[in-house]
């Protein structure tokens, strides 16, 4: 059970600088996905009222790319946002082996945001735990979400915010659907079964290309977590049988998102005659049979 650090690699001396004209074109595409991540991010919070007027945003900040996009555009939002509202990042550092502690608070203090850094080692429990060979993610996730809420409290915040993307709650509607039989996905915004926590993924909306794409504008070094990669074998027969239909249908991949709109009242909506919220058309499950027919062809 490692983790490593992933290095961009460094230029080299002899490289030709870009032409004025590249240097345009980087900048007009860098700035055209900051507009399209910002407008993503906020639709999603718009359509699940994830964040309030004085709410106290916990930005859970793994070191991973998907963490530093959400903390950066929620930045950006809460800048122009029409409403007030606090973030404070939260790192929980494991005690996994090889991981350097002081680059996220150094790049947090830098950033100029409230930050706290929470040491638990949950490492040691979860080797202790799962015999060797044996999938962590499962004991992992839910020791980091117990500290997570307690901390949620320790620092009074109303919401938690995790980097979960577009692409993160496809693959886990289709692990389950293939592996459990479950028609089941996270949502983009759940309340605790004791109603005191409200977790939030503003990155509903988000490719997993896009913060890809962003994360070396803010960064050059991200974290990823060693165990949950070597035990990606069930996520990558996942990815293939999506690309698969992908390739078949490229609609279905917007279809698929689309299908997680709330059917609840939209937060904007007006109301009908009778004073009843409008209620945003259902989506079907129909596009299932499709990508059934499409991974069996």
């Amino acid at each position: 059970m490692n983790a490593v650090w992933i290095d961009e690699a460094p230029a080299t001396a002899d490289a030709t600088a870009p032409s004025p004209a590249n240097s345009m074109k980087i900048e007009r595409e860098t700035h055209k996905l900051e507009k399209r991540l910002c407008r993503q991010v906020g639709q999603a919070i718009v359509d699940y009222n994830m964040i309030e007027e004085g709410d106290k945003v916990m930005v859970c900040v793994s070191g991973g790319k998907d963490s530093y996009a959400l903390l950066d555009i929620l930045l950006k939002l809460k800048a122009r946002a029409p409403i007030h509202f606090d973030i404070v990042a939260v790192n929980l550092d494991q005690k996994q082996p090889g991981f350097p502690e002081e680059v996220l608070p150094k790049y947090l203090s830098e950033l100029g945001v409230d930050f706290h850094i929470e040491n638990q080692d949950t490492y040691s429990i979860v080797k202790r735990v799962i015999p060797e060979g044996k999938t962590t993610c499962g004991l992992c996730s839910r020791l980091r979400r117990g500290i997570l809420y307690r901390v949620a409290d320790e620092l009074g915040a109303t919401k938690v915010a995790l980097g979960h993307h577009r692409d993160d709650m496809l693959q886990t509607f289709f692990l389950n659907m293939f592996f459990a039989g479950k028609l089941k996905s996270m949502p983009p915004k759940l309340v605790s079964d004791d109603g005191k926590h409200v977790v939030i993924r503003p990155l509903a909306y988000v490719s997993e290309k896009d913060t890809i794409r962003w994360a070396p504008a803010l960064v050059h070094r991200t974290w990823d977590c060693a165990p949950r990669a070597a035990a990606a074998d069930s996520d990558r027969s996942c990815r293939s049988r999506e690309s698969r239909c992908d390739g078949h249908r490229p609609v279905l991949r917007t279809s698929r998102r689309e299908s997680f709109s709330p059917r609840c009242p939209h937060p904007a909506a007006a109301t009908a005659g009778n004073g009843q919220p409008v209620f945003r058309r259902a989506r079907t499950w129909s596009w299932a049979v499709s990508l059934a027919r499409s991974a069996l062809a």
